[in-house]
């Protein structure tokens, strides 16, 4: 038995998938470039003194990089399910 979603039974699914992608582009790029901010603050701020700073750059670099592995994270499960329903 060979079961798979059908995606052209949903009216407008290739515009989904497209706002999809451009949504998902957006949040990675935003994340690497929050990325760099936050990493350039953070150095800053930590070798002039101003350690408050440095504390909160720190925090938004570490939500940076837990935006960008739970976007990419999101994409690989729903891989894996769509794999998952050919093998069932």
């Amino acid at each position: 038995m060979d079961v798979f979603p059908d995606f052209g039974g949903v009216g407008g699914a290739a515009d989904l998938r497209s706002v999809v992608g451009a949504l998902l582009t957006f949040v990675l790029v935003t994340a690497v470039l929050m990325l760099i901010l936050c990493a350039i603050i953070w150095a800053i701020s930590g070798a002039s003194g101003n350690y408050q700073a440095a504390t909160k750059a720190r925090t938004g670099l570490l939500v940076a990089v837990g935006a960008a592995a739970l976007a990419g994270a999101g994409v690989a499960w729903l891989n894996f399910l769509l794999d998952l329903g050919t093998r069932l």
